[in-house]
């Protein structure tokens, strides 16, 4: 099943600025809130849908890879990496690598 586009489940054009955003997203969220709309299961997928398509598009780096890739970017082992994808923890521990390496830790303050 295809998702829908980001900013279209906002309801918003794709150079739409933070606060054009957040203010369809409080609009919609309120709109499709659970305790709004008590055992309404399309209310309570379309809130769903609106708090994923915000948090994507109102971070510039994911919103960035979502322009580029579309929801591939945040798929398993899509082009943007998303959660456990290519750039996801391995993307952190080699960074943390290579600045441990530069401070002369080599590697021994790993966090995962």
């Amino acid at each position: 099943m295809a998702k829908n586009d980001f900013y279209e489940t906002l309801g918003v054009e794709r150079d739409a600025g933070d606060d054009e955003l957040k203010k369809a997203y409080r609009k919609l969220a309120m709109k499709y809130h659970p305790d709004r709309n008590p055992d309404d299961a399309k209310a309570e997928k379309s809130f769903k849908d609106v708090n994923e398509a915000y948090e994507i598009l109102k971070d510039a780096e994911k919103r960035a890879a979502y322009d580029r890739f579309g929801h591939a970017a945040f798929e398993q082992g899509g082009a943007g990496g998303g959660r456990g994808g290519a750039g996801g923890a391995a993307a952190v521990r080699v960074g943390r690598s290579a600045r441990g390496v530069q401070k002369g830790h080599r590697g021994r303050d790993w966090v995962e």
